[in-house]
């Protein structure tokens, strides 16, 4: 029997929502187990935000380099993906190396355990031949994995997920994406501009379909620029493997074909083997159920993607201050979605908060919708060449405030933080209207959508 150790937290995961919680309550001066299996840091700095936006930033700079003529001057450029790969890797460490993670969080007063933990009990959690027992309870931040679906002949195939095509040294010359979501487009759109012949297979009737129709069109307009083919409305029934090819079939009758496969069709928690159901949780759920002080169970919490609340750093750092707070008995401010921020990285980049206008409509909001577009604003005239976008607002009438918005353009996610502040304080709509928008930027496209209120 392992001996049983007493401590006041232990924070199951430590991604960027696990290794912010359990930093912060060491720092407060509890004694905190973190427990993780893989790297200290999770998704983000590895296979997430940060090498793929480096990806993505590699391939915008091919793609400005390519607008200079009728700009500039004449330009020649020639794809090259080592420097993107090397970039990558030093960033990871090369080996995919957490050491300075740990260190960072070990440095807080936390004390690090590598494995996988099993809740046994109310507070109680077992790693390897190791047994806690949490006083004040457990935070469980496991994130998420790939989503692979049971499409006949994919399983044992040697397609790729997001981790893959972001550990990839060498790029295939042609790709096969499943999925029109935020990761599916993104790393297609880089692909392409490296050169690799991308076709893209969407079940929904449209790419990003979780936002604005507007949204929806400007990214598959842009994807068929850098000449990606996209499939919408279909959906892979089988999937061949031979040699260096796969073969997918559609719905349709169709077929289409690469030498590398990337799944992007969702995420979900990573939940099989935590002991859920030795606490009253359910293990077979998608994702944890939390109320607005993150609390799943009792003293337990959840936080980052886990939660199912948006599979973002920033929804991750969010939770994990309401996490903090609650156990530190600090108070504050409870969670609250009704501003959540996206942003999709394409070219042009789709940044949206709060609520789209279907969404809004369905639950019943008195709606009015303002309009501008970026090419027809001086800021867009001036840019040219990747000018592509729009913002839209979406209001409620009887409340005089925005609801939602969508920012589209070249700085579409740097747009979107004054949108997010109108939504998240529900500035009334004649204040906006009042605003003196600085001219000329991308962002006084936004004083053009507010007048059509």
């Amino acid at each position: 029997m392992a001996e049983r150790q007493q401590v006041d937290v232990i924070v199951i995961g430590l991604g960027v929502g696990g290794e912010e919680a359990a930093g912060r309550l060491a720092e407060a001066g509890l004694s905190v187990v973190g427990v993780e299996h893989t790297l200290v840091g999770g998704e983000c700095p590895y296979w997430g935000c940060i090498p793929t936006k480096m990806m993505i930033r590699a391939g915008n700079a091919l793609a400005e380099a390519r607008r200079i003529p009728g700009l500039a001057g004449a330009s020649q450029v020639q794809p090259d993906w080592s420097p993107v790969a090397r970039r990558i890797r030093e960033e990871a460490t090369d080996t995919w190396d957490d050491k300075v993670a740990v260190d960072r969080f070990v440095g807080k007063g936390g004390r690090f355990v590598r494995g996988r933990a099993m809740i046994t009990g109310p507070g109680r959690v077992r790693v390897g031949d190791e047994e806690f027992v949490a006083g004040r309870g457990i935070v469980i931040a496991t994130g998420t994995a790939a989503v692979i679906p049971p499409i006949p002949g994919l399983a044992g195939t040697p397609y790729w997920t997001n981790r893959e095509a972001v550990e990839t040294e060498s790029l295939p010359a042609t790709l096969v994406v499943l999925g029109g979501g935020a990761i599916g487009v993104e790393l297609s759109q880089v692909m392409a501009r490296f050169g690799v012949a991308v076709t893209i297979i969407e079940g929904s009737d449209r790419l990003l379909a979780m936002e604005e129709p507007e949204s929806s069109d400007t990214v598959a307009a842009a994807l068929a620029k850098d000449g990606i083919k996209t499939h919408t409305g279909v959906r892979a029934q089988q999937v061949e493997h031979s040699g260096d090819l796969f073969t997918v079939t559609l719905s349709d009758g169709s077929t289409v074909t690469g030498e590398r496969m990337l799944v992007a069709t969702g995420r979900a928690a990573r939940l099989d083997g935590l002991g859920l159901e030795n606490v009253g949780l359910d293990p077979a759920a998608r994702f944890l159920t939390t109320d607005d002080r993150m609390r799943a169970g009792d003293n337990i919490w959840a936080a980052g993607d886990v939660t199912g609340n948006g599979a973002f750093t920033h929804m991750a750092m969010y939770e994990a201050d309401v996490v903090v707070r609650d156990i530190l008995g600090q108070g504050g401010p409870a969670a609250d979605y009704h501003a959540r921020p996206r942003v999709t990285f394409t070219d042009p980049e789709i940044g949206a908060v709060g609520l789209t206008e279907k969404q809004a409509r369905d639950a019943g909001i008195d709606v009015q919708v303002g309009f501008s577009s970026l090419p027809s604003s001086s800021r867009g005239f001036i840019h040219g060449p990747g000018n592509d976008g729009f913002i839209k607002v979406v209001a409620d009438r009887s409340r005089g405030v925005l609801v939602g918005a969508t920012s589209a353009g070249p700085s579409g996610g740097e747009v979107l933080g004054a949108l997010s502040v109108a939504v998240k304080a529900a500035v009334p709509i004649a204040t906006l209207q009042a605003t003196i928008w600085a001219y000329p930027t991308f962002h006084r496209a936004i004083g053009d959508a507010m007048r059509q209120l």
